[in-house]
């Protein structure tokens, strides 16, 4: 048996998130199908983590098993990239030790949230609109206090089935990709479910004055999910990046 890592990248739009579930379209299932069918055998595939509803993944990973040992790795991505719809592309295969797991293995993941300042037809599937004015320099004081704490309880969603809402920070901060697109950057080395969009819509509160930066402050310590603010939208929010320990992948530093 042979383990193989796969790099992909997806557009959310059209799917319930990445995991399988009854009578909805996921990106799994897709992959599921088409990677079946690539190898002609029974594949089943295991991503790097879940993605909600309509959330993309500019970078993902995800992993399967196969009895086949692909030795045209350029021929099986362009085979994989014929079967696949429009929305999802594969890029790079790699040879993996039997026991590495693109979830378990992951050191860190990084998402954007990406806003639109003004109204763009052609960022409106990839960018929530915005227009209202937002005091950056207080919400990235904000978001420098989240690299303090380790339990973000207040930004997870209620009735999730986790041994722990207890994660670790690396960098949380808002900059300008040009004039009229806001993005908030976060990399953990886990995320809670509905974590990334509860905390940008809290930050968000603070950029318009609805909360202090004390008071978010107080949000995280009471590690209570009520007391944040709102989820912003799935489209704006990306995967954009997950970093396994050097040597797991072959040919990757």
């Amino acid at each position: 048996m042979h383990r193989y890592f796969l790099h992909i990248s997806y557009n959310g739009k059209a799917y319930h998130g990445w995991q399988i579930q009854n009578n909805a379209l996921s990106v799994q299932a897709v992959l599921n199908q088409k990677i079946s069918i690539a190898l002609q055998e029974n594949t089943y595939v295991v991503g790097a983590g879940r993605t909600d509803t309509g959330v993309h993944a500019e970078f993902y990973m995800l992993h399967f098993d196969t009895q086949k040992e692909i030795s045209d790795k350029a021929g099986f991505i362009d085979k994989i990239n014929k079967l696949l719809p429009q929305d999802i592309a594969a890029y790079q295969i790699y040879d993996v030790p039997a026991d590495a797991n693109t979830r378990f293995d992951a050191v860190s993941r990084s998402y954007e949230y990406r806003i639109s300042l003004k109204k763009n037809p052609f960022l409106t599937d990839f960018a929530w609109y915005y227009r209202f004015n937002l005091d950056i320099e207080l919400m990235n004081q904000a978001a420098g206090l989240l690299l303090n704490y380790d339990d973000f309880t207040s930004f997870s969603k209620t009735g999730t089935q986790v041994k722990t809402n207890i994660c670790k920070i690396y960098e949380a901060k808002w900059f300008y990709t040009e004039k009229s697109v806001l993005v908030f950057r976060i990399k953990a080395d886990r995320f809670l479910r509905n974590m990334v969009r509860a905390i940008t819509g809290t930050l968000i509160d603070v950029g318009k004055g609805k909360i202090s930066v004390n008071d978010f402050r107080k949000i995280i310590e009471d590690k209570n999910r009520s007391s944040a603010g709102f989820s912003v939208p799935a489209q704006g929010l990306f995967l954009t990046d997950i970093e396994y320990p050097k040597g797991l992948i072959k040919g990757v530093e």
